[in-house]
């Protein structure tokens, strides 16, 4: 009772009628319990000193760290419709099977001898154009026939005119001997005529010296008009100089301009050769593009068009495939608050779905069922959710990944930052600060960057 009335019952009561009081007074004082409740307390204290591996949580899925690796689609080049398969879904193909066999849908492209007449057709451009070269051959030697009759007659010319010179030359100095005679015979009349006059001399010998006075005039007359001839030959023989090199001028000219022509259609015909060959290449290319193989070694995980006879546009996707051998890595998604603490090198603990694991966060060297892994490379962009992108790859030091894991199943992470005691970690996510910073290179336990397999 709680005796809280001044009046007691107590003594009202028969006590022994009711087990309760018995047993009350029964009831032992052990300390027990509190040696209990110490002993915990000591192991809670001692815990405080523990060792504590700080790290940073984060998700993310298997992918391939070499592009190539990836599951990509396999598309048709061409447009057409599908004839033969020769895989089907789950099948495993090496480099250059054949994956499906196409045929020709396109209205252009139905002539089934389209590749021998496109041959034909430029065949026969090629001869035109040999035949206008054969052209251009016969031109050019046209052309050289023609310097060399000009030369030819140039130097006729040339000999002609060097020796009207000469005679120009005699002809001048002629001129000179008949000035001079004509110019004594004058002298000789005047004098004989003063004698005649005079009675010295006769008649006979007057008219002797005016015969020969006229003889002198008649023969200098001459030799001028020689001398006008022969530079009226000169002029002729300049004249037909020019002549000839004009008429050689315009020939050669009309016959350049004929080459000319035959080279442009030359060159015309060649361009068209040259696009026809272009033509006959890309038909040849695409009916061996109806053959549809496969770039790398996988397995074939889905068909994306079925059936036989359906129709393939250019460039569509027609089955993907995996790769059968590649290098796995892991997308961990890290919030911006923790990218500081994130360097190249930096160990990781990975936990796969499918692989079951007991994990203990701040002792990963206890946790069973996860694998190591280390950091290779990290986004400098933010991603679309909001978080940085790190790519982590296998520690070759450590266990091997899985061989069964797939492409796109689920991880968790660890990266590992430094080795603290339990009283701090509790402290430090008491006041909410961040993990410490470290470099790894510190660290013993820290291996070096994991290097690139080549996978063939």
């Amino acid at each position: 009772m709680l005796n809280i009335s001044t009046k007691s019952v107590s003594g009202l009561i028969d006590r022994k009628q009711f087990n309760a009081y018995s047993k009350l007074k029964k009831r032992s004082h052990s300390r027990l319990l509190l040696r209990i409740l110490i002993l915990i307390f000591i192991l809670f204290i001692l815990c405080m000193f523990l060792p504590w591996t700080q790290n940073i949580r984060s998700n993310g899925y298997v992918t391939t760290l070499n592009p190539y690796d990836k599951p990509q689609n396999i598309q048709a080049q061409i447009g057409g419709s599908i004839k033969e398969w020769y895989v089907k879904e789950g099948d495993v193909v090496q480099v250059g099977d054949t994956i499906v066999r196409l045929t020709e849908a396109k209205a252009d492209y139905l002539d089934p001898q389209i590749l021998d007449n496109t041959k034909v057709q430029q065949e026969a451009k090629e001869r035109s154009a040999d035949a206008y070269l054969i052209k251009r051959s016969f031109l050019e030697d046209q052309l050289a026939a023609l310097i060399e009759n000009r030369d030819y007659k140039l130097g006729q010319l040339d000999i002609k005119n060097r020796q009207v010179d000469l005679k120009l030359e005699s002809a001048l100095l002629e001129l000179e001997a008949a000035k001079v005679y004509a110019d004594n015979a004058a002298k000789q009349f005047e004098r004989m005529q003063t004698m005649y006059d005079q009675g010295i001399k006769s008649l006979t010998d007057l008219e002797t010296k005016k015969l020969s006075n006229q003889e002198a005039k008649a023969k200098r007359i001459s030799i001028e008009n020689k001398i006008a001839d022969l530079q009226n030959e000169k002029q002729n023989i300049q004249q037909e100089i020019e002549i000839v090199n004009t008429e050689v001028q315009q020939k050669t000219a009309k016959i350049e301009s004929e080459i000319n022509s035959a080279d442009s259609y030359r060159y015309s015909l060649l361009g068209e050769s040259n696009k026809l060959q272009s033509k006959f290449n890309q038909i040849e290319q695409r009916q061996k593009s109806f053959t549809i193989t496969s770039p790398i070694a996988g397995r074939i995980t889905k068909v994306l068009k079925n059936g036989i006879g359906e129709f393939i546009k250019e460039q569509e996707s027609i089955a993907t495939i995996v790769p059968v051998d590649y290098q796995k890595a892991v997308e961990l998604y890290i919030d911006p608050i923790d990218m500081p603490l994130i360097q190249e090198g930096k160990q990781v603990r990975l936990q796969f779905d499918g692989w079951p694991a007991i994990v203990f966060s701040g002792w990963p060297d206890n946790s069973f069922g996860t694998y190591g892994a280390s950091v290779y490379a990290i986004d400098n962009d933010i991603s679309e959710n909001g978080k940085y992108r790190i790519l982590v790859i296998e520690d070759d030091s450590e266990k091997e990944w899985p061989s069964l894991i797939r492409i796109g199943s689920g991880a968790r992470g660890l990266l590992l930052l430094n080795d603290v005691r339990v009283y701090y970690e509790i402290w430090r996510k008491l006041n909410g600060f961040p993990p410490d910073f470290y470099d790894p290179e510190k660290r013993k336990d820290v291996k070096n960057k994991a290097p690139l397999r080549k996978v063939k």
